[in-house]
C-alpha cells in the first residue's frame, strides 16, 4: 500500500489530501500540521476580528476530527517535520507538545509549509502589543487584545490587503486607526491612478496614514507602544498590527537539498515535482511561472493553492498527467466601500 506524507494542513495540504482520498481509497495519507488547527479560511481572519463573522467555527471548513472521519486520512496537529531524509525516504518529525522524536516513510511526499509574517530585526519589535495576523492563534490573540484592553488606537503597519482590511476591521471596532507604508501608494498591485481612489475613500473613512515613510523602531511608552518612524514622526498607540508581507517557509526544502527559485521559493516543474521526483510542492512556498509577464513568482494565495493541490492529487494518483499552466495573481479585497481587485 503506498505512503503520502503531507506537510501543512491549511488550502493546499487539506486540498492534496481530500482529492487523493477521493482518487484512491487504499493509499495510506498522513497529514502533519504543526499548529493546533488545520482548514481554516485565511481570508476571513480580519473579519472575525473586526465582528463581521461573528462565530469563531466559522472560520474552519474542517476539524482533524471530522477530516479523518470523513476522509480516513491520520491527521497529526501539532507535529512538526523538522528533517526529510530523501535517500532513505523517511521524515523526522517532532511533537511540539512533548519534544518527542520520531520516524516515518513515505513513497510520496508533499510539501505546503506556507510562508511566515516578515519580521524585520526592529528595536522594540518584540512588544507584545505588537502583532502579526497570520493563522487562528494570531487571531486569538489580537482579538483578546482588543476585547481585555479596549485599545484607542492603532498603527498598521503595511498597506497591502491583508493590512487594508485589518484597517477596516480595527475602525468598526471604533479604533482610530493609522496606517504607515513605505511605499507612495497603497496597495502597491494596483496602479497609482487607482491606489488614490483608495487613498480618498480612507480620508473620507478618517483613516490616518503616512506614505513613504518607514518604522524606525518600537519602544515602551506609558503602558503604550510608541512608534518612531524614519521621518522623524512619533506614534503612541495601543496596538500595532505589522502586515509587511510574507515569506516562503523553505527552510525544510533547503536543507533537504531541492531546488530554490531565484525569487526565494522551492522550484517545481509543471507537474508540481520538486528537484526530486518523489517530493511535491505547492501553495505559498513554490515559485511558478506567470504565464503573462513570463516571470517567476511566488504568489501567497488560497485559490492558486487549492488548485495546485489538486493537481498534486491526480498526479500521485494516476502519474503526472495534470499540467499545473502558471498564476496570473487574481486578488480582490473589501477596503470600507470598495471592491479593489488587481491581475
Amino acid at each position: 500500500m503506498p505512503k503520502c506524507l503531507i506537510v501543512g494542513g491549511v488550502a493546499g495540504g487539506a486540498s492534496t489530501a481530500a482529492r487523493l482520498r477521493r482518487n484512491d481509497e487504499n493509499t495510506e495519507i498522513i497529514l502533519f500540521e504543526r499548529k493546533e488547527y488545520i482548514s481554516y479560511a485565511n481570508c476571513g481572519l480580519p473579519y472575525y476580528i473586526g465582528g463581521e463573522i461573528k462565530e469563531r467555527d466559522k472560520l474552519f471548513v474542517q476539524t482533524p476530527e471530522a477530516f479523518k472521519q470523513r476522509f480516513n486520512i491520520d491527521v497529526r496537529v501539532k507535529e512538526e517535520i523538522i528533517k526529510i531524509n530523501r535517500k532513505e525516504k523517511y521524515v523526522e518529525v517532532k511533537k511540539i507538545d512533548s519534544g518527542e522524536i520520531y520516524k516515518e516513510k513515505y513513497d510520496k511526499l508533499v510539501l505546503s509549509p506556507g510562508a511566515s509574517p516578515i519580521k524585520p530585526p526592529l528595536p522594540g519589535i518584540d512588544n507584545k502589543k505588537i502583532f502579526t495576523l497570520r493563522d487562528v492563534a494570531d487571531t486569538d490573540n489580537i482579538k483578546n487584545f482588543i476585547d481585555n484592553n479596549s485599545p484607542k488606537r492603532a498603527v498598521v503597519i503595511g498597506a497591502g490587503f491583508i493590512g487594508l482590511e485589518m484597517a477596516e476591521n480595527l475602525h468598526n471596532k471604533g479604533i482610530l486607526v493609522t496606517i504607515v507604508e513605505m511605499a507612495d501608494q497603497v496597495m502597491n498591485v494596483i496602479d497609482y491612478e487607482m491606489a488614490a481612489m483608495v487613498h480618498q475613500h480612507l480620508k473620507i473613512k478618517n483613516v490616518e496614514f503616512y506614505l513613504k515613510d518607514g518604522v524606525a523602531s518600537f519602544a515602551d511608552k506609558n503602558d503604550k507602544v510608541l512608534v518612531k518612524l524614519k521621518s522623524g514622526k512619533e506614534i503612541l498607540s495601543d496596538m500595532v498590527i505589522l502586515s509587511i508581507g510574507v515569506k516562503p517557509e523553505i527552510t525544510l526544502a533547503k536543507d533537504a537539498g531541492l531546488q530554490i527559485g531565484e525569487s526565494g521559493g522551492v522550484s517545481v516543474d509543471e507537474y508540481m515535482q520538486t528537484s526530486d521526483k518523489d517530493i511535491y510542492a505547492l501553495g505559498d512556498v513554490i515559485e511558478f511561472m506567470n504565464p503573462i509577464i513570463g516571470k517567476k513568482s511566488i504568489v501567497p494565495l488560497a485559490g492558486p493553492a487549492n488548485k495546485q493541490g489538486r493537481i498534486v492529487a491526480d498526479n500521485i494518483a494516476y502519474g503526472n498527467k495534470s499540467k499545473y499552466t502558471g498564476t496570473i495573481a487574481t486578488a480582490i479585497a473589501k477596503v470600507f466601500d470598495l471592491t479593489v481587485a488587481s491581475t
